[in-house]
């Protein structure tokens, strides 16, 4: 950063370390002994930006993890007896399934793969292997299968179908969950054994209003894109993020119907609390309030139990729909804004302020009259913990853009491709927190939130879930090495996996990350 940038961000640096330095305080005064991450083990693809690995998961009975590699579409299988050596062991190839490899998840030696189709819009497919890759068995399940997980009993595994449309937009297939019953063992497995959990069911229903349902020519069910799925505790109900629609739904997995479908709602930007850097044209870290709304939609999502209460846990990325034949992004600068809600619109809408901050078109117009009457932008650059009713208990508000710019000033907002990117992602969503885990560490519960762009975990005790401490972030990307050649390190946290100690090969609580743009793996080992 040159020294005009650094003098210009001074005054701001003082007032977020300020911030900080009470975050962190309040922690030490609350949670200690606190934990700290430390890297220990490392395994690189040498795939550059190709999706080479995302998704985590852990046998703890062979010691083995398994990781997505959307590159070579297969799942690579390492060796974590020593987490601070991860080996290779061997490929799974799918070639008689797979469009690509989306997900994988393990329940007792059980291997769960979602797969593709070729075609994204047509059914895809769900694998069972055994831990060393032979093949048990596969069903077909809804369009563009996107996560995978088991409940906590292993009686079922449930698939989010993402149903995304083609880019011309002409042809959009329903979002769904797959419930798949293994009770009768899986070598016995077959179609009958799927049931679907459809949401054709709201196709003539009224909905909550702020539930985001603006695709072309869409039904319902058609608009709904399930992300990412949580489990109760006791198997019974599933938690499903529909993030490009900005809600939540909640199936019962016994009988696969979706018993309730509910907005997120909107993160209010002019409240001081929820102030965010809205343009990468501005050469600073301006950490401020805007009249605009961000729209939650998270990515990950988790659950956890306090007191026996069960809680969610979300990333809230943010994502827009942007196909050939539809696209809902524009930038502030770009709209007609209504001169009554923005009186000061011309200021506004300059590219040092509020103009270059990307937007949804899909919402705003309230009253119908061609010019926008409110601002919603993708996601809200936070985690929150919500009621398994859905109902907001927490959110961060901008503490990850003031943990970030506190402890990585000259890297503020980067993008993951890139070094030397400062502020370049302002405009769009951040630090965009999107992979989630949590975990429990000598009676005390954690998270840790996977910052998309700028990189790195950021850690919080959740013990509390009204008042979350601030532990750390750490970050393992290498600002001084070059993306493309593979000397920036860690880029781009996509998938997180906790091992506790009772499972680890080392006997110590782990997290294990998957890198979507490094096409890296890290093992961090939890210490205190």
């Amino acid at each position: 950063m040159n020294s005009t940038k650094v003098k210009k961000w001074g005054h701001l640096a003082l007032a977020v370390i300020g911030i900080l330095g009470v975050l962190v305080a309040v922690t030490a005064a609350v949670s200690e002994p606190k934990i700290h991450l430390e890297p220990i083990g490392h395994y690189n693809t040498g795939i550059f930006d190709e999706g080479a690995a995302e998704i985590v998961a852990y046998d703890a009975g062979s010691q083995r993890l398994f990781v997505t590699n959307a590159n070579d579409g297969v799942v690579d299988v390492l060796d974590l007896s020593d987490p601070s050596s991860p080996a290779l062991l061997h490929t799974i190839d799918l070639p008689e399934f797979s469009g690509g490899v989306n997900s994988v998840a393990v329940h007792d030696g059980l291997v769960a793969v979602a797969a593709e189709n070729e075609e994204k819009t047509e059914p895809g497919q769900a694998v069972f292997l055994d831990v060393d890759g032979n093949l048990l068995s596969a069903v077909t399940v809804g369009a563009l299968p996107d996560m995978v997980t088991f409940t906590p009993d292993g009686r079922y595994a449930l698939i989010a179908n993402e149903g995304e449309p083609n880019d011309d937009y002409d042809v959009d297939p329903e979002g769904s969950v797959s419930i798949i019953d293994l009770s009768g063992g899986v070598a016995n497995l077959s179609q009958n054994n799927v049931h679907t959990a459809s949401f054709s069911q709201f196709n003539n229903q009224r909905i909550d209003p702020l539930i985001r349902v603006f695709g072309p020519n869409a039904t319902v069910a058609q608009d709904l894109e399930p992300e990412y799925i949580a489990v109760s505790d006791d198997s019974r109900l599933a938690w499903v993020t529909l993030q490009e629609n900005n809600a939540l739904a909640t199936i019962d997995i016994a009988s696969a119907q979706v018993i309730s479908l509910q907005s997120f709602g909107l993160k209010d930007h002019s409240q001081p609390e929820n102030a965010l850097d809205v343009s990468n044209r501005d050469d600073v870290i301006n950490i401020t309030t805007w009249p605009v709304y961000g729209m939650y939609q998270p990515d990950a999502i988790a659950a956890f139990t306090i007191r026996g209460q069960q809680y969610l846990i979300t990333a809230n990325e943010g994502d827009a729909r942007d196909y050939d034949g539809y696209s809902e992004e524009e930038r502030v600068k770009d709209l007609e804004l209504d001169p009554t809600a923005f009186p000061d619109a011309d200021t506004l809408q300059e590219d040092e302020n509020l103009g270059r901050l990307t937007v949804t078109t899909a919402q705003g117009d309230l009253d119908g009259d061609g010019d926008f009457d409110a601002i919603w932008s993708f996601g809200a650059r936070s985690f929150s913990i919500w009621s398994r009713q859905g109902n907001l208990v927490y959110d961060s508000g901008n503490a990850l853009e003031q943990i970030t710019a506190a402890t990585l000033p000259e890297q503020f907002n980067s993008t993951n491709d890139e070094n030397d990117s400062f502020d370049n992602r302002s405009d769009d969503k951040g630090p965009e927190p999107e992979g989630i885990a949590v975990g429990v560490i000598n009676g005390r519960t954690y998270a840790f939130i996977g910052l998309e762009r700028i990189g790195g975990i950021v850690v919080y005790d959740v013990t509390n879930p009204t008042s979350p401490q601030f532990v750390e972030y750490i970050n393992t990307r290498d600002f001084s090495g070059d993306a493309e050649a593979g000397t920036a390190g860690d880029l781009a946290p996509e998938g997180l996996t906790f091992i506790p100690a009772s499972e680890s090969p080392n006997g110590n609580a782990l997290l294990v990350v998957g890198y979507e743009v490094s096409g890296s793996v890290t093992i961090f080992n939890i210490g205190q």
